[in-house]
């Protein structure tokens, strides 16, 4: 098999477009986000992004042609691979931003770095995760039902991902719609256009066009120009953001993301065989987290993953090629300050549609992708998300009112005021705090009693109330303009016992603990107190 077949350049295109689209999305959300000026974007962030794809589209392409030179084949299709949209959301909404909330709030001189070196913390996990689990992907998958693992999924998508996104949609309809209309009859019409430009092509083109004949174009200058931004290694950053904490505090986060991306991997590595070509299971999820170490090394804030689609690129006759063009194209974007102009003259609304599109996509698949009698464990499942997304859409109401400030902290005396309106948002903020963790357990529990299993539905109540204890779910502080996890009061009073004190047993959530035990004893006792109703 050549390096390189006419079937390269249609896949390349195809692949190139998606990594493009999120590499606007992140230079959007960091700046308008998170804040990060160019020095940290196009100095850090985006030469990280660059080496996390060339480590992975490089060695997936290598990987394809050795192969295609074992099995005498001239159609294998490398593995598509690039930055993993969820978890790039994810830490976006769920480290970064409250990370620079929190560093806003204690008058950090620099809040947009303490976010990016939150991030970098996150995608350090992600990627030592991803690694990990490449030797016990396996015992994962068949531990964890699929409805628990893609219905987490999906509450992220709805809310973090989607609903966002459609609140600016019809902020702005006239680009909104208008590209959201492209996008569904391109990838849900499944219709093309003419002379074969794909869909999504069209909706930026339209919508890039729309914005500025709107008025959403960028009041700004245009970037400077050009310049040359090479890969700066983050060690010094890293070290610092262990130091201030950062692991442990977003560690509910971290854990969950960095299991999806493997699982997710896994699932793509296989939908490749069922297409014909059969790659290793430990290399492949191994460079996937070597590439995500990478870019956490470099400066990236993003996990990697290997892309779901390989069938469809397989069909479009792309092969080792594609893969090895879009790690040329990627570099050139991210070292070159390129994206500045594209970013510039393409603003997010115009590509907006795809970013929803891919939302709902993932929330579909929880439905899709699982057995019918398994649709309340995903909509179960889908809840925590919710109520997590709707937690912070009050954190963030109450600073626009003109609390979170050193004049008005936030402070236990909220709750009264929301309980009086018969919201009892005491409840949303201990649900907020590890709601991936959570959103997994409630839907594997129900899947395990749906299918009368009623013992393993105990067990994952037991996970819960260990997690509860521990404080990695459910516990949680009042910052000036935040409620952020806490785990420190469990070990405080176990680091008491060891040392022959006491220790406070008051702040320690146990009543979440409790309740999850008691969950667990009804349906332990559930194998020997009912029995199967007739007719079902």
């Amino acid at each position: 098999m050549r390096w390189f077949v006419r079937g390269d350049i249609d896949g390349f295109f195809g692949l190139a477009l998606d990594n493009l689209v999120q590499m606007l999305l992140i230079a959007a959300l960091c700046r308008y986000v998170l804040g990060f000026d160019d020095v940290l974007l196009l100095g850090h962030v985006l030469p990280g992004v660059a080496i996390s794809l060339i480590v992975g589209n490089i060695f997936y392409a290598w990987q394809a042609k050795r192969l295609a030179a074992r099995t005498g084949r001239d159609d294998v299709c490398a593995l598509p691979y690039g930055i993993n949209t969820v978890s790039l959301i994810g830490y976006v909404f769920l480290v970064m931003l409250p990370a620079r909330l929190a560093a806003e709030a204690a008058g950090a001189a620099d809040p947009a770095r303490i976010a990016w070196r939150a991030g970098l913390v996150a995608c350090l996990g992600s990627g030592v995760i991803e690694f990990s689990g490449a030797f016990i992907a396996e015992r994962i998958r068949k531990a964890t039902p699929r409805a628990a693992l893609l219905a987490t999924l999906a509450g992220i998508a709805m809310t973090f991902i989607s609903l966002g996104f459609l609140f600016r949609t019809f902020a702005h309809p006239i680009v909104g719609l208008t590209t959201l209309a492209i996008i569904l009859l391109t990838y849900f019409g499944k219709v093309r256009f003419k002379g074969g430009v794909p869909g999504g092509l069209v909706a930026v083109a339209l919508g890039t066009a729309l914005a500025w004949l709107t008025g959403l174009s960028p009041t700004g200058d245009a970037p400077a120009g050009v310049g040359l931004y090479l890969p700066i290694p983050a060690f010094g950053e890293l070290l610092a953001a262990f130091r201030e904490g950062h692991l442990l505090t977003y560690v509910s986060v971290i854990i969950p993301m960095g299991l999806f991306n493997v699982i997710g991997s896994l699932q793509n590595i296989e939908s490749a065989e069922a297409a014909g070509d059969l790659y290793p299971t430990h290399p492949s999820l191994a460079v996937n987290g070597i590439g995500t170490i990478a870019a956490a090394c470099f400066g990236s804030c993003f996990p990697t993953t290997i892309y779901i689609g390989h069938p469809g690129w397989k069909a479009l006759g792309a092969r080792a090629g594609y893969s090895v063009l879009n790690a040329v194209f990627v570099t050139a974007v991210c070292l070159t300050g390129t994206l500045s102009f594209i970013a510039y003259y393409v603003p997010i609304d115009a590509g907006m549609a795809i970013v929803l599109w891919i939302g709902i996509v993932i929330a579909a698949q929880a439905f899709d992708a699982t057995p019918r009698k398994h649709a309340p464990a995903v909509v179960i499942g889908l809840l925590p998300g919710i109520a997590a997304w709707g937690a912070f859409l009050v954190k963030m109401a109450l600073q626009v009112g003109g609390l979170g400030s050193p004049d008005h902290p936030f402070s236990s005396e909220l709750v009264a005021a929301f309980n009086m309106k018969d919201i009892w948002i005491d409840g949303a903020f201990a649900l907020e705090q590890g709601f991936i963790f959570l959103s997994m357990i409630l839907a594997a529990a129900t899947v395990c009693i749906i299918e009368r299993r009623f013992r393993s539905a105990a067990l994952w109540c037991l996970v819960a109330a260990v997690l509860s204890l521990t404080g990695f779910m459910h516990g949680y502080r009042w910052t000036m303009s935040d409620t952020v996890i806490d785990i420190t009061p469990f070990w405080h009073w176990l680091g008491g016992l060891f040392r022959g004190e006491c220790g406070s047993w008051e702040r320690v959530p146990w009543r979440f603990a409790l309740a999850y035990l008691i969950m667990g004893a009804c349906f332990f006792s559930a194998s020997y107190l009912t029995e199967e109703c007739e007719g079902h």
